[in-house]
């Protein structure tokens, strides 16, 4: 074989038992009849060291070591080969970089700070000055913006200190990963959740004013605008479930055959298409092709797809909604997604504007909720300004004290007796829901009033005292002053942020019961996974489901662990 003078490698054959060893450094030949092999690099050593090529390695410590770390390296590589990678030295300069980052950079980024390079600016981060923390050896998240790219818009970079690189200080590597196409996705659940709100947005004035059909009025103007702006569907049905009889009633239609539209269904199994399946069974229904799916009826006159969810309140189906496309597979899981959460909005806008009366039990029961609804939130304030009051001024004034208690023992005596005069109401009444939830008393912290008086009345409805803040600060002088079972917080307060609130309610009740709330939108100070990280176990999404409201306050074992939101890192 050839020879040449370097010393990095050589490779020993035994002529006699055909052993094939490699060995790298200076290693003493054992035999000068063996037949010898140099590499003059580790590169080429790299090449050699192929399956079956050597039975064994012999090697100085340090050459095995770096050879396994270049290994180590090559796989790093691999695994983030859809992601742009760099090193950067001290000052923040690119010094190294993969072929995706300067791909999305258009030109080589060496030398120039990777904001330059990918000509971003900082939308979110754990902290106002990111090199700086990465300096101190600790790692950091920000999300980039690139306004002006045609490709990879948004960024997520995740960047890590490297030691023992280089002796000019700790040199860092950012891992950039394209969340455009979730940045996307985020915009239109925030946007969907948005049109929640908007749906029903009526103060009790406004309401009370409104006749049944003026409210359905606006319930179907609405509607049309969102399911066609935000979801881009043209043909679509909606339908109420008469829990007295079974009978989906037709609430709105939208390119339904008139045939389709007059149709008369049930909440059942067979026979009531799709519409009636997924209203008996609670599960939402994808029907790839039109043309052969047994549940199907038609709905649109050159409908050959179709999607159906059902309409969720307070865990019970009080209706449907239902689009169909021209096209075969015309729905996937990301509209399933979209869809199935403002399904939930459209429940939600239909209990706001009093369209659910077939779900209710009676009408002193539709009374008592209203009356519990409308207090409860000034209540609320009213306990929230006296505990905040009381944690400022408790110690200063022992008479503005005693006045304090006694607002905040009337304001609460004011829930008792509307629940005690609900209670007598309606002991004649049939038994409702099982109040799983007596005797416990919760806390929640939400800035949404309508998300605020919804939770209330499904609270009060499993048994449980509720009381609620508009803000965390409020919320804390409330838990000072005064003893709950569990306390759920909405992952981005008004004057807080969660992990902050998390991490103040554990340290003044260490025992306590907490849940995070989230209506689906990006958590840019990354409070779920640090709470996650530090112990939350449970986490709700608006609306609340009555199961999981129970799991949060009664549950004794964890929950298995589940992803992130959405816009998480």
């Amino acid at each position: 074989m050839p020879k040449n003078n370097t010393n990095i490698g050589r490779t020993i054959t035994d002529q006699t038992t055909t052993t094939k060893v490699l060995a790298l450094g200076s290693v003493p030949l054992f035999d000068p009849a063996l037949e010898r092999q140099e590499v003059s690099t580790l590169g080429e050593a790299h090449e050699i060291l192929k399956p079956d090529r050597f039975d064994a390695v012999i090697a100085e410590p340090a050459i095995l070591i770096k050879l396994l770390d270049e290994a180590r390296r090559d796989a790093l590589l691999l695994s983030f080969a859809d992601r742009g990678l760099a090193v950067l030295d001290p000052l923040g300069q690119i010094s190294w970089c993969n072929s995706v980052l300067t791909e999305w950079c258009g030109t080589s980024p060496l030398g120039r700070s990777l904001f330059s390079a990918l000509n971003a600016k900082v939308i979110a981060a754990d902290s106002a000055d990111p090199l700086e923390i990465v300096r101190q050896n600790h790692p950091v998240s920000l999300r980039l913006h690139r306004p002006d790219a045609t490709i990879v818009e948004y960024v997520e970079v995740r960047l890590q200190p490297i030691r023992g690189l280089s002796a000019g200080g700790p040199q860092i590597l950012a891992m950039c990963r394209d969340v455009s196409a979730e940045v996307d996705q985020q915009r239109k659940l925030d946007a969907l959740h948005q049109a929640g709100r908007e749906m029903a947005d009526l103060d009790v004035s406004q309401l009370s004013e409104m006749s049944e059909p003026e409210r359905v009025a606006l319930l179907k103007h609405n509607l049309r605008r969102y399911i066609r702006d935000l979801l881009k569907y043209d043909t679509i049905e909606v339908r109420l479930l008469d829990r007295r009889t079974g009978e989906l009633k037709p609430l709105l239609e939208d390119g339904m055959t008139p045939e389709a539209a007059g149709r008369i269904l049930f909440a059942r199994p067979e026979k009531n298409g799709v519409t009636g399946y997924v209203a008996h069974t609670g599960r939402s229904y994808l029907c790839p092709d039109a043309t052969s799916d047994p549940h199907y009826l038609q709905g649109a006159t050159d409908a050959l797809s179709s999607m159906t969810v059902p309409l969720i309140y307070s865990d019970e189906v009080v209706g449907t909604l239902n689009v169909e496309s021209p096209r075969l597979n015309g729905f996937g899981p990301d509209d399933l997604q979209f869809t199935e959460l403002f399904s939930r909005e459209i429940a939600s806008a239909l209990h706001t504007l009093d369209l659910l009366s077939a779900q209710q039990s009676c009408a002193v029961s539709q009374s008592i909720d209203q009356v519990s609804r409308e207090i409860a939130l000034p209540v609320d304030d009213v306990l929230a300004s006296a505990a905040v009051l009381l944690k400022k001024y408790g110690n200063l004034d022992p008479e503005a004290t005693q006045h304090l208690r006694r607002i905040v023992a009337n304001a609460r005596l004011v829930k008792d007796c509307v629940r005690k005069v609900g209670q007598q109401a309606l002991a004649n009444e049939p038994v409702g829901q099982p109040q799983l939830l007596h005797g416990k008393r919760i806390l929640l912290i939400e800035q949404d009033e309508r998300m605020r008086k919804s939770a209330h009345l499904l609270f009060e409805r499993l048994g449980a005292e509720a009381e609620s803040a508009a803000t965390a600060t409020e919320a804390l002088a409330m838990l000072a002053d005064s003893i709950y079972d569990a306390v759920f917080t909405e992952v981005r307060p008004l004057d807080l942020s969660g992990y902050d609130t998390y991490c103040r309610i554990r340290e003044m009740r260490p025992g306590i019961r907490i849940a995070m709330t989230t209506g689906y939108g990006y958590d840019a100070a990354h409070s779920l996974v640090k709470a996650r990280m530090d112990g939350l176990r449970y986490v709700l999404f608006k609306p609340f489901k009555q199961d999981q409201v129970v799991n949060a306050v009664l549950a004794t074992i964890a929950p298995p662990s589940s992803p992130a939101p959405a816009g998480t890192f």
